[in-house]
């Protein structure tokens, strides 16, 4: 096989970098939360950036390995332990079979990913191996891990050559550090003394966020005059500001349409930043450039390939 999972852990299940083409029926995009923890842990084991990874949230699993593997871990640090050592994050280790991968308290961050070398065997469900857990279908058996699933890989042990992380490393569990988005379809919606209030707001994430969507807290942003709107088109990242003023922040599971104004949009660099706090965490909100927000990415994708082409 691969892995037996003696305990589940709290939340976890495999995800990729998201199932593309079909929101027009409604199906979520899915896929992992925080998408740079995901490719990095891929490319160090030398995998394609998209193989499913296992999103392992806040309480980890224990995993027994019944053959040999090259596993990475990155994102949070939850205190992940191999045969009673600390595994060393951001870096490929190989594992014998026998060997036990468990987790403890977390040190930073609430999301980790594991790959392992080849891949997971899992069935693709619309091209993707993403678990979409509000319609239970996909990864496996479109749920979360239970105690005694037993998981296989896609092809046997092999070495992986060393992997050096280039220069510039993005640092995600910063949260002194504010979100930037760009804005929104509706940010004119909203009067200026709106807008700068949602910029210097000390918002608060709420305990009731999930892979569907983050809620936040603060002073109501309230408008004077109301619009009507269609429902349309949203993203991971969307941020709506429903009638009680309080904003949702639509992420990974998120519904393929809505109806409240959209006052912003979390750049694609920030989410995996956003993806890592936990309920209970104060941040803030930077407004950038659409401009700005693309030169981000395009230096991001630079660094994955300074990986790939190691």
């Amino acid at each position: 096989m691969g892995i037996d999972v003696l305990h589940p852990g709290m939340a976890s299940s495999f995800q990729d970098c998201g199932r593309y083409g079909f929101q027009q029926s409604g199906v979520p995009v899915s896929g992992a939360m925080d998408r740079y923890s995901h490719r990095l842990a891929n490319l160090l084991v030398g995998n394609q950036q998209d193989n499913a990874t296992l999103e392992i949230t806040l309480s980890g699993p224990t995993l027994r390995f019944t053959q040999q593997a090259m596993i990475a871990l990155c994102g949070a640090n939850l205190s992940p332990v191999l045969n009673g050592e600390p595994l060393l994050m951001q870096q490929a280790v190989k594992v014998e079979a026998g060997s036990v991968l468990s987790f403890g308290k977390p040190v930073h961050g609430i999301r980790a990913y594991l790959a392992v070398s080849g891949g997971f065997l899992l069935p693709e469900v619309m091209n993707s191996q993403s678990t979409c857990l509000v319609a239970g279908f996909g990864g496996f058996a479109g749920r979360y891990l239970q105690k005694g699933d037993q998981l296989s890989f896609s092809r046997t042990f092999r070495n992986s050559l060393p992997v050096t992380l280039p220069f510039g490393e993005q640092d995600l569990f910063n949260a002194d550090q504010p979100i930037r988005v760009v804005s929104g379809r509706h940010w004119h919606f909203f009067e200026a003394d709106v807008q700068q209030q949602f910029l210097e707001e000390n918002w608060l994430l709420r305990p009731e966020s999930n892979r569907m969507g983050f809620r936040l807290q603060g002073d109501a942003l309230l408008r004077e005059v109301e619009q009507d709107i269609h429902s349309e088109a949203v993203d991971m990242g969307t941020i709506q500001i429903p009638a009680d003023g309080q904003p949702i922040v639509l992420m990974a599971d998120g519904q393929t349409t809505g109806g409240y104004p959209k006052i912003a949009h979390v750049i694609s660099v920030d989410l995996p930043r956003l993806a890592q706090m936990a309920p209970g965490t104060r941040f803030r909100f930077q407004l950038i450039s659409l401009e700005q927000a693309q030169q981000l990415a395009v230096e991001q994708e630079r660094w994955f390939r300074a990986i790939s082409n190691r």
